[in-house]
């Protein structure tokens, strides 16, 4: 029957019809009581870094049971790992999902100029079906590459349509509309009044938090201090203690960004934050790249986190942030491929082997490890994100988000004696993931995704963005 539904340009046409989707794959099988997976090499990412051969039970949305062999009684299925990695999905701490659409588009300039030149104008001109394929595009990149849950930014508008793409594909996920009430050469549609800029975020948040059975969080987004005015600001530091949400901002990622604010506010990003009272633990600064020692104590005394985005600093050129001393410091630190107009792609295996090989340039080949560096992309996530008694780790209890690797190949080969953090770090590809659960739902399976309708994305994907370029 599904295929006899077709497409139609209406936006409620099309969510209808991928609500049936959805809904379809869970009567076909998920969720389940229980998935046993069996026979896999688990790497757990626990606090130990255990290792682990046999088998993987999950119950409902959490893990039962890991490790040993386990009864195959009372399960509804069983995945046959053949020796198989299994490890905990991604958590990447810096994305814009609204900007998948303008892969390609805003290639080789520096951030101010590729804000106001190409960003900007891109998503005024956003509808909300452009906003939604935006969004469907980049969760299939996303979960194809082994990402199960993300921190989003999306832009001023429309944001309701990415929500729904989260809800309907099945990824975990905080997001947010871009805050954006103050600033030069922005374009009319993402000139905000301050107060309604505040009233709709809030409005946002009390229709999607919690959406999705606790799968889907809501987070304050304003997009940098450049772009609000103290006003805003402060409004966004009481409204996210009053709901005891997240702030997500961009910080101190270009010295021309930061020259615009010590022009306006007399201050550096980090110190101005401190001092307006927004620099407290819910606070998630992306970028993070250049930082004076007293930004540096204050992020650290204040319990700020960071995300850092290799990929994505090193396309726009806006330099190599210093993730070993932070770590040393104790900040909590994840990574983001931010968005497909700036990196051009939202793979995690790329950012690892970035994150990696940067640091070993300036400080020497032993400095980010690949244990250290794949704990960045799972376990340090989830602590940014303050989850990591849920996810991050594959441990009894926790939510069941993971991962499934076939390694057997040329690339990832010698197998025999192998270093696992090694061979997934350095070695593997987003080609190399399998199957994808996330909240115990099978998202992907033997890279054939469950959630998503591949074809009619890209389809439509295409057709919104003419549409798009025709607004601009």
């Amino acid at each position: 029957m599904l295929s006899l539904i077709t497409y139609t340009i209406d936006k409620s046409g099309l969510v209808l019809y991928y609500v049936i989707k959805h809904y379809a794959n869970l009567k076909e099988g998920n969720p389940m009581k229980t998935i046993l997976i069996r026979n896999a090499t688990i790497m757990t990412m626990n606090e130990r870094g255990d290792i682990l051969t046999g088998d993987l039970l999950i119950r409902g949305k959490r893990i039962a049971q890991i490790g040993g062999e386990i009864a195959e009684g009372g399960v509804d299925r069983i995945i046959e790992a053949d020796g198989k990695v299994v490890l905990p999905g991604f958590v990447q701490t810096h994305i814009h999902l609204c900007q998948t659409l303008f892969r390609g588009r805003a290639d080789d300039l520096a951030l101010i100029e590729w804000l106001r030149e190409r960003i900007w104008p891109l998503e005024a001109a956003h509808s909300a079906d452009s906003v939604y394929y935006s969004a469907m595009l980049g969760i299939g990149e996303l979960i194809r590459s082994g990402t199960t849950t993300i921190l989003d930014m999306e832009t001023v508008h429309h944001t309701d349509s990415a929500f729904q793409a989260i809800l309907e594909s099945g990824i975990r996920a905080i997001s947010g509309k871009v805050m954006m009430d103050h600033g030069t050469e922005v374009p009319l549609a993402l000139q905000e009044n301050t107060q309604q800029s505040l009233q709709q975020s809030v409005d946002l948040l009390e229709k999607w938090n919690g959406a999705g059975d606790g799968r889907i969080q809501y987070a304050f987004c304003p997009r940098f201090v450049v772009s609000c005015t103290e006003e805003l600001l402060i409004g966004v530091r009481d409204l996210s203690e009053q709901y005891k949400v997240k702030v997500h901002t961009h910080a101190s990622e270009n010295t021309g960004e930061i020259a615009i604010v010590e022009a306006e506010r007399g201050k550096r990003n980090v110190v101005y934050l401190d001092h307006i009272g927004l620099a407290r633990p819910n606070l998630i600064l992306a970028h993070s790249i250049w930082l004076d020692e007293e930004e540096k104590r204050i992020i650290k005394e204040r319990g700020v986190k960071v995300t850092h985005c290799p990929g994505s600093n090193m396309k726009l050129a806006s330099g190599i942030a210093e993730i070993p001393e932070l770590l040393r410091e104790g900040i909590d630190i994840g990574i983001g491929a931010d968005g497909a107009a700036c990196n051009n792609n939202l793979d995690m295996y790329q950012e690892m082997r970035l994150t990696a090989f940067i640091q070993k340039v300036k400080h020497g080949p032993t400095v980010m490890d690949a244990r250290t560096v794949l704990r960045m992309a799972t376990m340090g996530g989830a602590k940014v994100l303050g989850m990591e008694n849920d996810i991050g780790s594959l441990e009894e209890g926790k939510l069941a988000d993971l991962q499934m690797l076939d390694l057997e190949d040329f690339h990832v080969y010698p197998s025999y004696d192998a270093d696992w953090f090694s061979r997934v770090v350095y070695a593997a590809t987003r080609g190399d993931v399998d199957t994808v659960i996330i909240d115990g739902q099978i998202v992907m399976e033997k890279r054939i995704m469950k959630t998503i309708d591949k074809p009619l994305v890209l389809r439509e994907a295409d057709r919104s963005l003419r549409g798009l370029l025709a607004r601009l």
